[in-house]
């Protein structure tokens, strides 16, 4: 294998690829600037992503495999798309920098996590989750962070909706989380009302999009809802279980879905279209203190079911909240245009490998045994 400047490094099956597969496109771009390598730690796992990149794919199922890995390839900087136990594996290599990006931007609880101490820099889309980490966090070192938009969304997708003359209306929950503080899923308390609302809408094509975890789940009322809402989805109304959800959005006209990084990959994308946020809860002030962005979105609890039908097709015809959402996008994102956020994620890892370089050569001027790879 060449060698790679930057090393991408995931340690989990095949069921969590999703969170590496968004960032692939977006590291295909910098390999023509940094050499990328992916990292991986199972063959499962290696034989779906090699499938979808022509990124060299590296597997080192044992420690020990890592390690030597490492001191062979000489890499300056490591990026880890998730808070995976087996991420302080890699983390034990001194001789990189290692960066966080996560798989995407949102509000849930698990996006402030102490994890994010480990890394050398959290690169993070904008303000708001600046607030999120340094709110939640103590003694939480803010130089650590760097904003960087949201690459993934600067991406062309070709479509996967058939065209229709129709109005579309997106359903696109979440699945119910690792643990019930991370759950926001409205799929098992209001998914299947949600749907039936929908379909009220006159002149309507709802599309179901959820969440690639909700088609593997064990959780008796999400399995519920997913097998009704796809039963009720006949004509031309849509159920897509593995589409891409970015690929999704450009043809709907509105989305209704749960706290997560879908609405706020809505608001980076389709600003100028409605979108509301479920409500699993029914505590719409929490909501409005944890997820800024349900501040600019109706808000869809059990009370405001019966009427969710009539007020999307109002807000299909008079959207009230378009200069709301406007703002809100800023609180997110800053000023970014679609296409600059890679261009900064970009800039920002060829910096972190000239300073490891930098921090390296020190390093070796002081003492040139440290200089040595580990092996």
């Amino acid at each position: 294998m060449r060698d790679s400047t930057v090393l991408a490094y995931f340690g989990d099956d095949p069921s969590r690829v999703y969170q590496l597969a968004q960032w692939l496109p977006v590291l295909e771009l910098l390999d023509g600037v940094q050499p990328v390598g992916i990292v991986l730690r199972r063959e499962d796992t290696a034989a779906l992503v090699r499938s979808t990149t022509e990124l060299p794919v590296l597997v080192a199922e044992e420690f020990g495999a890592l390690r030597e890995l490492y001191a062979d390839l000489d890499a300056k900087v490591a990026l880890y798309v998730n808070n995976s136990p087996h991420n302080f594996h890699s983390l034990l290599e001194p001789r990189m920098l290692h960066a966080h990006v996560n798989h995407g931007e949102s509000d849930k609880q698990s996006m402030a996590s102490n994890n994010a101490k480990a890394y050398d820099r959290v690169y993070v889309a904008g303000e708001a989750a600046v607030q999120r980490l340094t709110s939640a966090l103590l003694e939480f070192d803010t130089g650590k962070l760097v904003r960087i938009g949201r690459p993934q969304l600067d991406l062309r997708r070709a479509p996967v909706l058939p065209p229709s003359s129709r109005r579309t209306v997106l359903y696109a929950p979440t699945f119910e989380g690792d643990a019930e503080y991370n759950n926001y899923s409205s799929l098992d308390r209001l998914g299947v009302a949600i749907v039936r609302q929908l379909l009220s809408v006159p002149d309507v094509r709802v599309v179901y999009k959820p969440h690639p975890r909700v088609l593997s789940s064990t959780h008796p009322g999400v399995r519920a809802a997913h097998e009704e809402i796809q039963r009720l989805l006949t004509g031309e109304h849509v159920a897509l279980a593995a589409a891409d959800i970015l690929a999704v959005m450009p043809d709907c006209d509105a989305m209704v879905t749960d706290v997560s990084s879908v609405g706020l990959d809505w608001l980076y994308l389709r600003t100028e279209a409605p979108l509301f946020i479920a409500d699993r809860y029914d505590d719409p002030e929490r909501l409005r203190l944890d997820a800024p962005v349900s501040r600019c979105a109706d808000v869809v609890g059990s009370e405001a079911l019966a009427d969710l039908g009539r007020l999307v097709a109002q807000r299909l015809e008079h959207d009230e909240l378009r200069l709301a959402r406007s703002m809100m996008r800023r609180h997110y994102f800053g000023d970014l245009k679609v296409g600059e956020s890679t261009a900064r994620f970009i800039d920002a890892v060829r910096e972190l490998a000239a300073h490891r370089d930098a921090l390296l050569a020190a390093q070796v001027a002081e003492d040139p045994l440290a200089g040595e790879p580990a092996g």
